[in-house]
């Protein structure tokens, strides 16, 4: 896999990026070619497996049926480090957020057969789980109010059988959720809730305690399934109103996203915070480090990884 291209190769249109702001979000769009995704799923998932190098324990991170020790391996795997870089994504990214871009985290989402679907949520500071502001805008950005830019790749394949995201357009520039209230984790409702008619969760919490108005019932009708091909991403904010579908079971095929997630870096990562707490459990950053992918950071408040545990540099467009 090449990262060489000439610079904003892969950024969007004036046409897209108007429609990205209208809608919230922007693709799919290729970043591997279908067999090459398979080809290398096929042996990062094995490499995944030695987890001797990952800047989070097993034993610190394990919690119910979310891991947080599935955050942030591209800290530790040369491939997702290569990922959180690759220019086809970050191109992108640099021409909403502007030049100066890092990745903050990732995460893997997996779901398999007969797992429920993801609650209706918006997210901005990522306090709806741990309680503590996680990214901190500074107010000075003229982009946009908070949250991050997500890139959800499809490293199998995602559609309405296998659990595929779903979207509300346009729903991305008012929060219905406040994030500065308490979510009660209990890993006894995972699987277990139906709403609106279909199992939904938020892995042991249940998103509609942090609703503005209690009678908010996200509008359904207007949803739009995020079907996608191994390879394809998606790209939106994190305020957009989105979730996702059960996993039917009519496949035995696992459905796996890896989500990167971008802000200036004029932007605060974990501020006043030594470790994370949330889905039951907890796990220190004293390894972690937010990857410059893009520009140049004039700004000395967070942490900056240039290379992975293993010593594979990041690239920076």
């Amino acid at each position: 896999m090449t990262q060489k291209a000439a610079p904003g190769e892969f950024a969007l249109t004036p046409d897209e990026l108007a429609k990205f702001h209208a809608d919230g979000f922007f693709g799919p769009f290729k970043v591997y070619e279908v067999e090459e995704m398979r080809r290398i799923w096929r042996t990062e998932r094995l490499a995944l497996m030695d987890r001797s190098n990952a800047v989070y324990q097993e034993e610190a991170a394990q919690s119910g049926n979310t891991n947080i020790s599935n955050y942030d391996r591209h800290l530790d795997n040369d491939f997702l480090a290569d990922h959180v870089c690759n220019p086809r994504i970050t191109d992108k990214v640099a021409g909403v957020l502007g030049p100066d871009v890092l990745c903050w985290r990732t995460e893997f989402f997996p779901k398999y057969p007969g797992d429920e679907g993801t609650d209706w949520h918006q997210a901005d500071t990522f306090a709806n789980a741990s309680g503590s502001p996680q990214i901190v805008w500074s107010g000075d950005e003229l982009v946009h109010f908070g949250g991050t830019l997500t890139v959800w790749t499809a490293f199998t394949a995602a559609n309405e059988d296998t659990g595929c995201l779903q979207f509300i357009p346009g729903t991305h520039q008012k929060m219905m959720y406040d994030e500065t209230k308490k979510m009660h984790y209990d890993p006894d409702r995972i699987n277990a809730e139906v709403k609106g008619g279909i199992r939904r969760g938020f892995f042991g919490y249940d998103y509609r305690e942090l609703q503005i108005d209690r009678d908010f019932v996200p509008d359904e009708s207007k949803a739009v399934p995020m079907v996608m091909r191994p390879g394809e991403a998606i790209m939106f904010w994190s305020t957009l109103m989105h979730a996702s579908l059960p996993h039917n079971g009519r496949t035995d095929e696992m459905r796996l996203g890896f989500a990167n997630r971008y802000v200036p870096t004029s932007v605060r990562v974990y501020p006043d915070t030594t470790e994370i707490i949330e889905y039951g459990g907890r796990v220190s950053l004293e390894r972690f480090g937010s990857v410059l992918v893009s520009g140049t950071n004039e700004y000395d408040h967070n942490v900056i990884a240039t290379k992975t545990t293993t010593g594979h540099p990041f690239t920076t467009r």
